[in-house]
């Protein structure tokens, strides 16, 4: 079974200003000739982590991470002034071109996988492939699956500690409830609407309770930046047409793309998966039967690496 490679530390790093406010955090790391791939992140507002780095074999890969507008060390710090998807598929051509980047491999998982389709549908001639791992559709009932009703059935004891952050006369919309909470001037209700938010999803992402997981989505810096961000996405309904995603597939029906999910993935159910797959016949969909969301479980990871080392080797 693959494991991840090594850590590795950045040999470049980057600030990137891309427009007034946002300035992003771009790093590189592993061999400056490999081939070119762009990590792109989940939450929206998840943030970059060290060991994103370590998907990719570093002797093959130009490895590229960033931190998407108002998370992780991007600046300002969970600010939703100017976030909107449209601009963040404009910072990754942005980057693209500073970077000076003719084509390149996306690898995105959960809303990184989103990002990775929608860029990929705005710019198809730019990408040289996609690795996709959990995949996001953003359609309004994958939104209300997480945040209203349809997780609460499978996860009840953790759905009650996200219940309880919100009175019982406003639970029947939880996004908008959430919305005000996080987007408040109280600093301490806002605080508390993050964690409360982000520690749900971090409990959901894994098929076996995994401490290490919910300790990040717990994290003050982690969980603000997430909650706001993804609230803010999601009741704006991620800047986006209904269905735009699969509606616009046939732009990228000639892009290689490998297709990884688990089979017990609460946070993205599965289905979304086989509708991607229905749409883009071309691509390789690998069922994960022991996991659930997390890049990080064992079967998971193994398929992402596999896909990393095969790409390095339709490129030798």
């Amino acid at each position: 079974m693959n494991t991840l490679y090594p850590d590795i530390n950045p040999y470049k790093q980057h600030q990137l200003a891309v427009d007034g406010l946002h300035t992003l955090y771009i790093e590189e790391s592993g061999n400056a000739q490999g081939i070119p791939v762009l990590f792109i992140h989940g939450g929206p507002g998840g943030g970059t982590n060290s060991f994103n780095r370590c998907f990719f074999d570093p002797e093959k890969y130009r490895i590229i991470l960033f931190d998407q507008r108002g998370c992780g060390q991007s600046t300002p710090h969970a600010n939703l002034a100017g976030n909107t998807t449209k601009n963040l598929i404009a910072d990754i051509e942005k980057i693209r071109e500073h970077l000076d980047i003719d084509q390149w491999l996306l690898f995105g998982g959960s809303w990184g996988s989103t990002l990775s389709l929608l860029y990929a549908e705005s710019y198809p001639e730019r990408v040289l492939g996609m690795i996709l791992r959990g995949i996001f559709l953003c359609r309004e009932q994958d939104i209300r699956w997480f945040y209203q009703q349809g997780a609460s059935a499978i996860f009840p004891d953790y759905w009650q500690d996200y219940l309880n952050e919100i009175p019982v006369e406003e639970q029947d919309n939880m996004l908008s409830a959430y919305y005000q909470r996080l987007t408040s001037d109280n600093e301490i209700a806002r605080m508390s609407a993050a964690k409360a938010w982000s520690v749900w999803e971090g409990r959901c992402s894994t098929l076996d309770p995994n401490h290490d997981v919910v300790e990040h989505f717990g994290d003050p810096h982690v969980a603000l930046a997430m909650a706001r961000i993804e609230a803010h996405y999601f009741i704006n309904h991620a800047f986006i047409e209904p269905n735009q995603i699969i509606r616009d597939a046939d732009k990228i029906k000639n892009i290689p793309t490998v297709i990884v999910h688990g089979r017990y993935d609460v946070v993205c159910p599965i289905e979304q998966a086989f509708a991607l797959y229905a749409a883009l016949p071309q691509a390789e969909l690998h069922i994960v039967r022991d996991a659930g969301h997390s890049a990080l479980e064992r079967g998971i990871t193994d398929n992402l690496i596999k896909a990393t080392k095969q790409f390095a080797l339709s490129r030798a």
